[in-house]
Formats: structure tokens, C-alpha cells, sequence
């Protein structure tokens, strides 16, 4: 992305910051592949609900909360049920899903889903944003 800001000293929207590369690489998934050394290292897991930004952590409500008690991981159950085409609300309740039914048979089923999704190419972005809108809490 193109770090554009506006008038105000504010990025601009992901819309208007994202080049073509961007685009191609979100589209194939390829963006994704950097997080393997983070993988490798211990700090992700191949499958488990998306890192999201920090500045999100003050308005998860109890429930969603629950989404840290498992390492996050490049791909989950968000991901294969909607990735960004679906509401906050619904992300997160997918997120909660997988950590109260975490099991090696469930991840495997979020791994052969999520290849499906690649070669799809679909729910990349979230119907009229360039990437996901920002996550602003509960109500």
C-alpha cells in the first residue's frame, strides 16, 4: 500500500492507498506467506483466529475476548465462512466457535476449505471496501 495521507495527516482509506501489486497479491493470498516465520517462530499457527489490529483489544466484549486463549493463526473458521465478506459480529462468533471446538479434525477441515477459498478467490474484501471495514465494537 501507498502511504498516502489526507489534508489532516491521516491515512488515507485502504481504497485509495492500494496499488495494483497490493490487489494481485490479496487476491492470490500471497500477502499471507511473510506470516510463515512468524509460524515458525512459535508466535502463530497455521490455523486459529486472524491477528487483528491492538488498538481493537478495548472494545471486545467478554465473549469475543475468548478469541486469545488460542495462538492466532494465518488461516480459521472466520476465513472459510465468509473471510471478509461478513460482519464483526459474525467474524468474531466464528472466532469463539473455533476456540471451544478446537481439535487436529477441525483444523484440517480449515486448512482443505481455506486451499478451496484461494483457488475461488473469493470474500477477499468486504463488499464496498478495499480490504475490511475497521472494527468499531459491540453496538
Amino acid at each position: 500500500m501507498k502511504n498516502l495521507l489526507n489534508k489532516n495527516g491521516e491515512l488515507l482509506s485502504d481504497e485509495n492507498r492500494i496499488t495494483t501489486i497490493g490487489l494481485w497479491l490479496r487476491k492470490t493470498s500471497l500477502d499471507e506467506l511473510p506470516q510463515l516465520f512468524n509460524v515458525l517462530k512459535g508466535d502463530m499457527s497455521f490455523v486459529g483466529p486472524r491477528p487483528l489490529l491492538i488498538e481493537y483489544l478495548p472494545v471486545y466484549n467478554d465473549e469475543q475476548k475468548l478469541r486469545h486463549t488460542v495462538k492466532p493463526g494465518i488461516t480459521g473458521y472466520a476465513q472459510i465462512n465468509g473471510r471478509n465478506n461478513i460482519s464483526w459480529k459474525k467474524k468474531l462468533e466464528f472466532d469463539v466457535y473455533y476456540t471451544r471446538h478446537n481439535s487436529f479434525f477441525l483444523d484440517i477441515k480449515i486448512l482443505v476449505k481455506t486451499f478451496l477459498k484461494i483457488l475461488k478467490t473469493n470474500d477477499i474484501t468486504k463488499n464496498g471496501f478495499a480490504t475490511s471495514d475497521k472494527f468499531l465494537g459491540n453496538d
